[in-house]
């Protein structure tokens, strides 16, 4: 458990005004009081992934405790702050994976543009690896466009402005410059909340931002 304890503190708002149905636990209902704060009520939310560890939300902290108390979550990573009650104190969470699948939402084909693509590849260029943020990325035809190579989700990816003028005119194969993985048209990306950029998302976050086309 982490060193530093920052509690959360409230204006004695209990638990059951959440603006969510309180579990039935009397001393919940009882005891707690939710914690607001220096940090604001926005500075620990939490990251909730469906049972199959797809990225789905991102909830307040007081919600990621009330899913906690219910059962439905199981806790992957804590915030270093703590919510305390009258009686006792709890770690923020600050990952959550749902027990039971639930079927995301379908919202038709994804929407080809720059900024998907950047999404996609998690802000990542394609040939060396780098992360970074939206000004310091361009987008590169795999094979390209004066060799006829299309503008699709499968012939164009992220790169660094480096990479692609080292690239050049040429394919990944002639400049020596393999793709990390192939370009895949995504059946779904993150909602926009979850469109963090490089640096803006809680460290505890980014090994499950890594998302998944397919």
């Amino acid at each position: 458990m982490a060193n530093h304890k920052a509690s959360l503190w409230t204006s004695g708002k209990s638990f059951g005004l959440l603006g969510e149905k309180c579990c039935e636990d009397p001393f919940l209902k009882r005891s707690y009081r939710c914690m607001i704060g220096v940090f604001g009520p926005t500075s620990y939310r939490a990251l909730l992934l469906n049972s199959s560890y797809q990225p789905m939300k991102v909830v307040s902290w007081q919600k990621a405790i009330l899913l906690w108390f219910q059962g439905k979550v199981e806790i992957l990573e804590y915030h270093n702050v703590f919510a305390r009650s009258v009686r006792s104190s709890f770690p923020v969470p600050s990952v959550m994976r749902l027990k039971n699948y639930v079927r995301p939402r379908s919202y038709g084909a994804v929407r080809f543009c720059r900024e998907n693509v950047y999404i996609r590849d998690s802000y990542t260029c394609q040939y060396c690896g780098d992360q970074n943020s939206a000004k310091n990325l361009t987008l590169d035809h795999v094979i390209p466009a004066s060799k006829k190579g299309p503008k699709s989700w499968t012939n164009v990816v992220t790169a660094c402005r480096d990479c692609n003028q080292r690239k050049a005119n040429r394919t990944p194969q002639t400049a020596n410059m393999p793709l990390l993985k192939e370009p895949l048209v995504p059946s779904w990306l993150p909602s926009a909340e979850l469109e963090f950029k490089p640096g803006l998302a809680p460290e505890s976050w980014l090994q499950y931002l890594q998302y998944q086309a397919g």
